[in-house]
């Protein structure tokens, strides 16, 4: 069970030894570091090692604190993980999510967070009734006068949540698009990236253009994955999306790329609806003369 570790400190003047030295004594095979602060949403390093956690694997970190800025985001956090069969263990905090006793306390932290929500709730609803009691209007003076730091404010704030949400999915998109664009255009990535995932996780090709485009802003793609593709021939195309196949997964056998392929309802060099592990093998041999694979 791999064990990735990760260290962050505020500044470039403090150093990460003494953590880098208690994730190593852990056992970590590979520690991410970073420098940003705990508020700081520009965090590439733990971006980094979200995408690289697989099933099985642990997130190690030396404190909570250096992994979450609160509560709820540790929560989320550690939600991402399990949704990849992954845990987390904090070496300074009684959490360990591989472990019964850590579950519990994950669950006491869980149970925390939910009252001080109800606590939030309840001093909002509080305040507007008394605001709207002495006859004034609640809202956002910002907004409401259209303040540019206001609005970029929010503008930043949706941002966060929307990049949180995509660190979930990560594996499933980036590793494809960083290997396939723009060598292949996108109606074809989405099909390869779908294949393998079930319906209730396909991506629209709008969706994924989006996503993608949210990378290549914060920095984890490069802007050449957005150019245009070259228009390319059928059986050149065919050629492409089976060494696509290929690569994201080495150890698939000939039927099963039969399969994937059949899923994806693409057709055969000579148009019909089955496809036989000959023709595969045709068509990775062009593959690897060609140097796709």
């Amino acid at each position: 069970m791999p064990l990735i570790g990760y260290a962050r400190v505020s500044t470039q003047d403090q150093s990460l030894q003494p953590q880098i030295t208690a994730l190593q004594v852990a056992g970590c095979d590979v520690i991410h570091q970073e420098h940003a602060s705990g508020g700081d949403r520009d965090r590439p390093a733990l971006a980094r090692a979200l995408a690289q956690i697989s099933r099985g694997d642990t997130l190690v970190v030396p404190r909570i604190d250096r992994l979450a800025r609160s509560l709820s985001h540790l929560l989320q956090l550690i939600e991402q993980l399990e949704k990849k069969g992954a845990f987390f263990r904090s070496l300074h905090d009684p959490i360990d999510t591989a472990s019964p006793q850590g579950k519990f306390t994950l669950q006491v932290l869980g149970a925390a967070a939910e009252f001080e929500r109800a606590l939030i709730r309840e001093r909002t609803r509080a305040g507007l009734d008394s605001a709207r009691s002495q006859g004034r209007i609640g809202g956002n003076p910002g907004l409401k006068s259209k303040d540019p730091a206001a609005l970029r404010k929010i503008r930043l704030a949706r941002h966060d949540a929307y990049m949180q949400r995509l660190e979930g999915s990560a594996t499933d998109w980036v590793p494809q698009v960083r290997r396939l664009r723009p060598r292949m255009p996108w109606e074809d990535v989405v099909r390869i990236i779908n294949a393998p995932l079930p319906p209730d996780r396909h991506w629209s090709q709008a969706r994924l253009l989006r996503a993608v485009r949210a990378y290549i802003r914060d920095g984890f793609l490069p802007e050449t994955v957005i150019q245009r593709a070259p228009r390319a021939q059928t059986d050149d195309r065919l050629v492409a999306i089976v060494a696509a196949i290929k690569g994201a997964d080495p150890d698939i056998t000939l039927h099963a790329i039969c399969a994937r392929l059949e899923a994806m309802r693409e057709r055969t060099p000579r148009g019909r609806n089955t496809w036989h592990p000959s023709s595969v093998a045709m068509l990775l041999g062009r593959a690897q003369k060609s140097g796709m694979l």
